[in-house]
């Protein structure tokens, strides 16, 4: 009962986040937010035993990302420009997609239901068969490696592609204020 609790405290605590997040008109502060954002859904994610993707958010969320942005901040202005204009395209779509999620959860059996197919006979495979199936005797590598290999695989080359992308862009910045800088000297 205490889980259920706390992960409506941290459910609690994305909401007021992504509220403040999109009240700022300072977008340091809007970065900083973001990063607490990715923390606290990674986690959530510990919390609804999904450390794979916890690791995943709160390495590309709150670490990559984070750095991109305050990267990015070191070249523009902190404050944002206002602009006063609804878009009301923009509106139809979130309620369209919105509603659309919602319907889709209507087939999504209940959380923790005991009738849930990887609670009725994926799970007793797992813990009985895996050192049988895949002979390695840690269950958590054994499901991470094999079972899951391809999900491990997807997250691991994101991770990947998102430390390159810094790197590029960290190596292209470099030369890029060497130009700057000897165009204004002249």
């Amino acid at each position: 009962m205490i889980v259920l609790y706390i992960n409506v405290i941290i459910l609690c605590l994305l909401v007021i986040t992504a509220i403040a997040i999109n009240q700022q008109d300072n977008l340091f502060a809007t970065t900083m937010l973001t990063g607490i954002f990715s923390l606290l859904s990674a986690s959530l994610f510990v919390c609804l035993d999904a450390v794979d993707v916890a690791f995943t958010e709160a390495a590309v969320g709150a670490g990559i990302a984070l750095i991109l942005f305050l990267g990015a901040l070191s070249l523009i202005k902190y404050k944002e420009k206002i602009k006063n204009k609804i878009s009301f395209l923009g509106f139809f779509i979130v309620i369209l997609t919105g509603s659309l999620l919602i319907y889709g959860l209507q087939d999504i059996p209940a959380f923790a239901s005991p009738e849930n197919p990887v609670q009725t006979y994926l799970a007793d495979r797992y813990i009985v068969a895996s050192e049988k199936e895949i002979g390695i005797p840690n269950l958590v590598t054994s499901v991470l490696a094999s079972y899951r290999g391809y999900d491990t695989l997807g997250e691991v080359t994101v991770i990947f592609t998102a430390c390159i992308g810094v790197l590029m862009l960290l190596g292209r910045s470099r030369g890029d204020y060497k130009g700057i800088v000897s165009r204004e000297k002249s």
